[in-house]
């Protein structure tokens, strides 16, 4: 029993394992040389026409820019008057 459980977790981290390779490399090339490549420093002003894999885009390409605190604050106090808060507090957030 012991035996095939064994067995089983080994082929089962052998079959796992080529999901977490980065890159395939060529037979003779330096892998000094690869690690250096895969670390080398990105822009710090990349173009915003160029999206990195992995990130965010907008919808329709307009760039999303942050409120300032006095901005929240505002909303808050527009959503406290307006009664979304109270509304949210009955209906979403009530736990009883």
């Amino acid at each position: 029993m012991k035996l095939a459980l064994i067995t089983l977790a080994l082929a089962g981290a052998t079959l796992c394992s080529p999901v977490f390779a980065q890159t395939s490399m060529a037979a003779g090339t330096n892998t000094a040389a690869n690690t250096a490549a895969s670390v080398a420093p990105t822009p710090t002003n990349p173009s915003p026409s160029v999206s990195q894999p992995g990130q965010w885009v907008p919808p329709y390409g307009q760039p999303q820019t942050g409120l300032t605190r006095a901005q929240v604050y505002q909303d808050l106090v527009h959503a406290e008057q307006d009664g979304q808060l109270q509304y949210l507090n009955k209906t979403l957030y009530s736990h009883g």
